[in-house]
């Protein structure tokens, strides 16, 4: 088993229209074995900008914590919110310094840039950036959740039509991996508002 799968995990980010929608399971385990069935994968930094960390679960609270420090260095020194283009670079920079003994995490990326222009990215575990206009997937359900989004994603959905969208694609693609599931968390956000749901899914 990959190092990357030890603890099971589903991550998608989705682009709307003046919006994106960030989702995850909400399983921990140990392989087969599950540990807790309540995991926050997805972490906010600002309003406007969230970040899911799929992969190893102890490097992603260290990944979560190193990022966050920066994060405030940023706004003491500039006096201002990063932008999710700015934060993306410095995750990979991170990642990449690390590259030969990696945190073994596999970031999403989603934010509202200049504008309230979304965007959304996913990296490899030493800091490769793959851009996107419609979704990125991470995590060990990823296969899945790349069949899923592809055929019900379709662009400039309004919020609640995104809402709806993401959370059938997560939980349809969950059901085919046995290392992730037991509900879903669903973040929403506008330039007005983030909306936070809990999914109740298969619990098996």
């Amino acid at each position: 088993m990959s190092i990357f799968e030890y603890n099971g995990s589903a991550l998608v980010a989705m682009v709307g229209k003046n919006c994106f929608a960030i989702a995850s399971d909400r399983r921990l385990g140990v392989q087969l074995q599950t540990i807790a069935t309540d995991f926050q994968r997805i972490s906010k930094i600002h309003d406007k900008l969230f970040i899911g960390l799929s992969g190893l679960a102890t490097d992603a609270q260290t990944l979560y914590q190193r990022l966050v420090f920066r994060h405030k260095l940023y706004q003491l020194r500039e006096e201002r919110d990063m932008k999710p283009e700015t934060f993306a670079s410095l995750v990979s920079a991170i990642l990449y310094e690390k590259r030969f003994g990696p945190y073994f995490c596999q970031p999403v990326i989603a934010g509202l840039g200049d504008e309230d222009k979304p965007f959304i990215c996913t990296m490899d575990a030493i800091g490769a950036k793959e851009l996107a206009k419609d979704f990125v997937v991470a995590g060990t359900a990823s296969e899945s959740l790349y069949g899923a989004c592809e055929s019900m994603f379709k662009p400039d959905m309004e919020p609640e039509e995104l809402f709806e969208t993401i959370s059938q694609a997560l939980q349809s693609s969950v059901d085919r991996d046995c290392l992730s599931g037991w509900g879903g968390h669903v973040y929403v956000v506008t330039p007005t508002e983030v909306k936070e749901t809990i999914l109740k899914g298969r619990m098996d």
